[in-house]
């Protein structure tokens, strides 16, 4: 799947590229079109939930990781980010006509390629973005009553607003905001427990909160 992605950041950006080449060969010695970020990141997921049979609503917890993301600029204000990084949560079925149910932990994959507008002018230099991610649930942990917890992997929308503040040419720092919009359907099989495989549709919705160190090449 990271090769997928990684083909798609590629295609939305060759054809850019060659356009640009042409408009900006005079300024060709000063354009650098490649950036990069490394960003410390706290996810805070804005969760709601539909189950069936029993009821009730999710609870996912915050945490905290680090963020790689790789920008092209096609003009000094036109620009593609590709946004890596992994996330382990906490689950738990809250209110249900069981009680709580501690789910365990799943992993999220999101990679996420955002189109940005850059405003530039002087050291401060914000920017806002709009893209697609597709969310990749891995390494399940069905925790201590479920048999088995299955999510399904979805694609969603993203929004991202931020600052770069340049030291010099080349280093920066930054702060950066994203709402991803991503659900999945999830299937808790317990069985065991309360003799009945529970289906839900559950709304993540997470909020990004980053601040980091960037190099423009």
């Amino acid at each position: 799947m990271k090769k997928v992605i990684f083909g798609l950041f590629l295609s939305f950006v060759i054809p850019f590229s060659a356009m640009s080449q042409d408009n900006e060969a005079a300024a060709s010695n000063e354009f650098s079109p490649w950036q990069f970020r490394l960003r410390g990141v706290v996810v805070t997921p804005d969760e709601s939930a539909t189950i069936d049979v029993i009821g009730g609503d999710a609870e996912i917890s915050t945490t905290v990781i680090p963020e790689l993301d790789i920008t092209y600029f096609f003009t000094e204000n036109i620009a593609a980010e590709l946004i890596l990084g992994t996330t382990k949560h906490d689950v738990t079925a809250i209110d249900t006509a069981v009680g709580d149910i501690d789910l365990g932990s799943i992993w999220l994959l999101p990679p996420t390629l955002t189109a940005q507008y850059h405003f530039t002018g002087g050291n401060l230099k914000p920017y806002v973005g709009a893209g697609i991610n597709y969310t990749i649930f891995w390494g399940a942990d069905e925790g201590p009553v479920a048999d088995e917890v299955s999510y399904d992997n979805n694609i969603g929308f993203a929004l991202q607003g931020g600052l770069d503040y340049s030291f010099n040419d080349h280093w920066f720092i930054n702060a950066d905001v994203k709402k991803l919009f991503l659900s999945t359907d999830a299937t808790v099989d317990a069985t065991t427990a309360l003799g009945a495989t529970v289906g839900a549709e559950v709304d993540i919705n997470p909020w990004l909160i980053g601040l980091g160190v960037g190099y423009r090449l």
